[in-house]
């Protein structure tokens, strides 16, 4: 889920043809994040219609059992295609879960009418493939001003709640269920194997997963401290320390991404609202850091829930500032993954 370096090509007329649609549409929404860049999804381009489909043999089986994070990822991938599609003057009619009997089957997405995309449209777009997820602490700068309320205001469209922590001892207690998680995880190995099978080697010839050009080789010390997973597993893989000598970096601004309830419907919601938030974030230059360790352990979102959200069903930890150091993410190309 980080920064991935693509550049998209000259964009179709409204009035293209289908298959050029899809392909540009497509080739912006494989930019989406998704957990350890499983990119568990696959789509097809119709006349007028582009279908997303989870892609369940892409599913984390121990981590993620119910499919919950992959819908998160597809909401993602989905709200990606809506802005593409708006950057080129098309309006976008979703409809989710369309097909009784096929699960996968996460949106179809069609288009009749044609309408000039507004600016704000059109910066969400320019940040799709400047996004940048961070794996580590921020600066010290501070967020802009407004920021918040804003961030919290994007999400809502999307029917999603943003819960902001601004209350030191909270944040200082959702860092410590974070470094839970992330034990639990570390210490249970066929947790441990599943997490290393989206680690790749340096030089890797491959398209998905976590790259070592994604995370930083030593663990940032980060006040409080939100643990960060484990990918090089020992093996001194990363990007190399800044040398800049800080005693320690800011968790920045800490948020848990929220819906009101837990069905597959909400999953993609949640999707739709993050990458929402991404988007708009990344145009005020402020980058984030997620953190789903504990929320793939039922105790711990359990804990989450009841604790820090009211009854509300968190589905993503979030952590927003700013960084100057920038990650290197891959992504498969469209012809693997739209039919």
């Amino acid at each position: 889920m980080s920064k991935s370096g693509t550049t998209f090509g000259r964009p179709p007329a409204a009035s293209s043809s289908a298959e050029d649609i899809a392909q540009f549409v497509v080739e912006a929404a494989v930019s989406a994040p998704s957990v350890h860049n499983t990119q568990p999804w696959w789509f097809y381009g119709v006349d007028h219609e582009i279908g997303i489909h989870a892609d369940d043999e892409r599913r984390l089986a121990i981590a993620d059992p119910d499919g919950r994070e992959m819908m998160i990822s597809c909401g993602a991938a989905l709200f990606t295609a809506r802005v593409a599609m708006r950057y080129i003057g098309l309006v976008p009619k979703v409809r989710l879960f369309p097909e009784v009997g096929i699960g996968t089957l996460v949106a179809r997405i069609n288009w009749d009418e044609v309408v000039a995309p507004v600016e704000y449209e059109r910066d969400l777009f320019a940040e799709i493939p400047r996004r940048r997820t961070h794996r580590g602490g921020f600066d010290p700068t501070p967020l802009p001003e407004g920021i918040h309320t804003a961030l919290r205001d994007e999400v809502a469209k999307q029917g999603a709640t943003l819960l902001m922590l601004g209350d030191e001892a909270r944040r200082t207690a959702l860092a410590g269920v974070v470094e839970a998680g992330e034990y639990a995880t570390r210490v249970n190995s066929a947790r441990a194997r599943e997490l290393a099978k989206w680690a790749s080697a340096p030089g890797s010839a491959r398209r998905d997963g976590v790259p070592p050009t994604a995370y930083p080789a030593r663990p940032d010390r980060i006040e409080p401290d939100f643990s960060a997973r484990d990918f090089a597993h020992g093996h001194g893989w990363g990007l190399p320390p800044t040398g800049d000598g800080r005693p320690a970096w800011s968790a920045g601004a800490v948020a848990i991404l929220t819906t009101e309830a837990d069905r597959p419907e909400d999953w993609v919601t949640a999707g739709q609202a993050l990458q929402r938030m991404l988007l708009f974030a990344a145009t005020y230059g402020v980058s984030a850091a997620l953190h789903s360790q504990p929320l793939e352990i039922p105790q711990l979102r359990e804990f989450i829930k009841g604790q820090f959200c009211d009854g509300a069903c968190p589905q993503l930890v979030v952590r927003l500032g700013v960084t100057s150091r920038a990650a290197i993410s891959v992504r498969r190309p469209v012809g693997e993954v739209l039919f």
